[in-house]
């Protein structure tokens, strides 16, 4: 899930994609479909926060992935000392400066540069494949 809070009015979204672009300076993108609510405040961010969900924020990245009217409203988030809204539970947060925006087409790609990282516990991340949350296992053996 992806935050910001620009103007005293939080905003989100759960991205599909997350991308390393660069170690030196530390870059990283995820893509913003400008059909999104929240496609407003993004393109006037100057800073957002990534956070890795684990298998038990579900819930809140299936709120954040709809258009529904306050994403907030189930008290998982704390404000973090950055300003921005940081999601209790999850396994890491990225805090990120705006470093760059870019068209591309339907979506709006956005770079940012890594501030801060604040890792939580060692649990097990959600991951999204074919329209569903899955839980990793350990392969045989």
């Amino acid at each position: 899930m992806v935050t910001e809070d620009h103007t005293g009015a939080p905003r989100g979204f759960t991205a599909s994609a997350f991308t390393a672009v660069s170690q030196d300076p530390p870059l990283v993108l995820v893509c913003l479909t400008k059909s999104a609510d929240s496609y407003p405040a993004f393109t006037a961010a100057e800073k957002f926060a990534i956070h890795f969900a684990a298998d038990g924020n579900t819930s809140v990245a299936t709120r954040f992935a709809t258009k529904s009217a306050d994403k907030f409203a189930g008290g998982d988030f704390d404000e973090h000392p950055d300003g921005l809204p940081a999601l209790r539970g999850a396994i890491a947060r990225l805090s990120c400066s705006m470093h760059a925006r870019y068209d591309g087409g339907d979506h709006d790609i956005l770079v940012g540069r890594v501030e801060g990282v604040h890792l939580g516990k060692a649990e097990t991340p959600a991951v999204y494949h074919a329209r569903r949350f899955h839980t990793l296992v350990p392969l045989g053996g």
